[in-house]
Formats: structure tokens, sequence, C-alpha cells
């Protein structure tokens, strides 16, 4: 399962949301919010957003990549990175929240894979030339991330009435700025180093990605207790959710951002 155009990157996840659902595995919910974003970035990319498209294509694919194989190491018994195996571990968990599904595979790459991709992009003295690129590609993540919540309103619809300030406090702070800073920083330490080197700095940043999603997947007794009420009061079976995730991102409101991913 590897990529060469974003148009295979994309078939692929078409693919990983149809095993989700006839296997019935919460993998699915993480696979259909990142092909949205997999979509519009083509989309972008055809229209010429970026400064460098063909790059930013390449710098997709690489990315992409990063979770296809992820996914298929894990779905044939093999071990992923640790922060992945962390995320996949969690699948099989019932109290996990939706919205922690997702934020678990976007803490593995986002936090992790992102900045592995852009250093690979534009490896040595080329990473500069890529960071205009990089927070456009970012943005274009982040809008489409945080209109997730109308579909998580479908999922629970009581979301649409709380005042959600304090989500931060649940998900142990994670924000879409962070990660996408935090990412950067990661490419600018790789980006000198050859393969090789790169390895070490990889294995230190993973653990310490797996740890953080330890936390989100089980952020301690009063929090868990405190989100069991959403967890029973989530609608559908886990095929039904996957269905609203799947919903086309031009059919999710823009009004709400900013409410939930990026506080």
């Amino acid at each position: 399962m590897k990529a060469n155009t974003i148009d295979e990157a994309i078939s692929y996840m078409d693919d990983i949301v149809a095993w989700s659902k006839s296997h019935n595995s919460r993998a699915g919910y993480f696979a259909a919010l990142y092909r949205k974003v997999t979509i519009k970035i083509k989309q972008e990319v055809e229209a010429g957003v970026f400064d460098d498209n063909a790059r930013m294509e390449r710098f997709d694919v690489i990315f992409a990549n990063r979770y296809l194989k992820a996914f298929s190491q894990w779905r044939d018994g093999k071990n992923p990175s640790m922060v992945w195996q962390t995320t996949f571990h969690a699948l099989d968990e019932w109290r996990p929240l939706v919205v922690q599904q997702l934020f678990l595979g976007m803490n593995a790459h986002i936090n992790l894979d992102l900045g592995i991709a852009a250093a690979r992009t534009a490896p040595g003295n080329a990473l500069p030339t890529l960071k205009n690129d990089f927070n456009k590609i970012n943005d274009v993540l982040a809008s489409l991330v945080d209109s997730i919540i109308e579909e998580l309103s479908e999922i629970w619809p009581p979301l649409k009435l709380l005042t959600l300030s304090k989500v931060d406090d649940v998900l142990v702070n994670f924000s879409m700025s962070k990660a996408r800073d935090q990412a950067w920083s990661l490419a600018q330490v790789l980006a000198p180093l050859d393969i090789a080197d790169q390895e070490y700095e990889i294995r230190d940043k993973d653990y310490e990605m797996a740890k953080l999603g330890m936390v989100i997947a089980n952020p301690g007794f009063i929090v868990n207790a405190a989100m069991l009420p959403i967890r029973i009061g989530e609608r559908g079976a886990i095929k039904q959710k996957i269905d609203v995730l799947s919903q086309p991102a031009e059919k999710m409101k823009s009004a709400e951002l900013n409410l939930l991913f990026d506080f």
C-alpha cells in the first residue's frame, strides 16, 4: 500500500474506509477524515494555490504514505511506529470517544509524520523554501479538521449546546497550531541529517508522541468518568459513525471553526 500520486493515496484511503466498515473497525474514523483532507489538498494543488504545486503533491504523497504504511503494518499484524501502535491499540477499546480516536490519529500523523514528510520533501538547505506552502497545507488541514464538529454533532447531538472552552483540559491541550509548530520544529531537526541519522531523532520523537497518545486515550479516572455520559450518548454503530464522518466536506458548515480543534 504505497501511493505514487494523490489519486492513488485517495484510492487507498477509500479501501481503508471500506475495509473498516466491513470489519467493524474504528480505524475508519480517522481514515474518513484524512481522506477528506487529502481530497481538499488535491483540489488546492490543481487550483495552483501553492508556491510550488508539483512539490506539494510530492509532499502530500510522502505524508500519506506514512499513514498508509502504518495502517498496512498494523492490519498485517506487524508493528508500526510506537505512536501508531498506541493509536491502533485504542481502536479495540470501547471507552474512547470518536473525537479521541481522531485526536490519536492526528497526534501520530501530524506530530510525527508531518515533520518527517517535510524534511524528506525539502532536505537540507531547501527546507526554508517549503515554509510558506507548509503553512498553507496546514491551514487546509486545520480548517477541515475543525469542520468535523458538525459531524460529531450528528453522532452526539448535545455537542451543539455545549461551551467547548475546556475541551483542551479533556484532551491534554492538543491543538492544530501546536501540532503544526511541533511538526516544523521536527522538520528543522531532520532536514540537515542523512536518513540513517534521522532515524535516531525520529525514534525519540516517536516515543514522546506515543506517551502523549496514551494520555489522549486514557486521560485519567476523573476525566474518563466525566466523558462517560458522552460516550454512552454517542449514536450509531461503528459503520454508521464512519458513514457520518465520510460526508463530503462541502456539506460541513465552516462557521464553527476554532470551536474544538484550534483552541
